[in-house]
């Protein structure tokens, strides 16, 4: 099968910054509990590369981890919107200073393509200052750096959490707000292992890609999530 996602990213060079690789979708509903059941076997080189992103989600970031990211990727969800890898460890390493505990409770892969890995997943987060624990169900896309996605450490270019059917338009205060925080929160936090990222705030960046909106008529298909078609 070939989809618009494996033609995208099998055209792409790797040098490309990652806001060449984002995934637009929108779905048929919000519903993104995830069905452990129906979930598609990834091979050993993949289950690491997804095991990692979810210790970073779980509050447990390292070095290495945060290696499975391109010095040019792009981080999106509904907070952060990050442009460089030393943005985006700044996000990982700044979680534990705010949740306490940070839970993946169930986990469905539903779609394994050349260039993009995507699950549903259920997280449970417990805030320090908040004595209350939130779960929440999502979709995360991983576009995957094409250099890599034959290799035993595969690295992510873009890296979307979305948490409803649309997708993100890139526009509005909601916007400003996600790229500011993520241009400001290291300079009031104290994370030594910033450094060693330090290089990659000189990674490749282009324009933002403004949409209007997040339905399918801004660049967004409508994307059923069917876990038979994975490969």
């Amino acid at each position: 099968m070939s989809t618009e996602s494996e033609i995208k990213s099998a055209s792409l060079p790797a040098s490309a910054p990652g806001e060449n690789f984002e995934v637009r979708q929108t779905h048929p509903t919000e519903d993104y509990a995830p069905d452990p059941s129906k979930s598609i076997k990834l091979s050993k080189a993949r289950q690491a590369l997804v095991d990692d992103i979810l210790d970073l989600y779980c509050c447990k970031p390292t070095v290495e981890k945060i290696k499975r990211y391109t010095p040019d990727c792009q981080y999106d969800d509904q907070f952060v919107y990050a442009n460089d890898r030393y943005k985006m460890a700044s996000q990982w390493y700044g979680l534990p200073k705010l949740f306490s505990k940070s839970t993946t409770n169930l986990l469905q892969i539903v779609t394994n393509e050349p260039g993009l890995i995507q699950w549903k997943y259920e997280q449970s987060w417990k805030a320090k200052l908040i004595p209350k624990v939130a779960t929440l169900n999502a979709l995360v896309s991983l576009s995957l750096a094409p250099d890599t996605i034959d290799s035993d450490f595969i690295q992510v270019k873009y890296h979307k959490d979305q948490a409803n059917d649309k997708d993100y338009s890139h526009e509005g205060f909601g916007f400003k707000f996600k790229k500011w925080q993520a241009d400001n929160v290291m300079k009031i936090m104290d994370i030594p292992e910033l450094k060693e990222f330090e290089a990659d705030k000189g990674a490749g960046k282009e324009y933002v890609r403004q949409y209007g909106s997040g339905t399918a008529e801004a660049q967004a298909p409508t994307k059923e999530l069917d876990p038979t078609k994975g490969t």
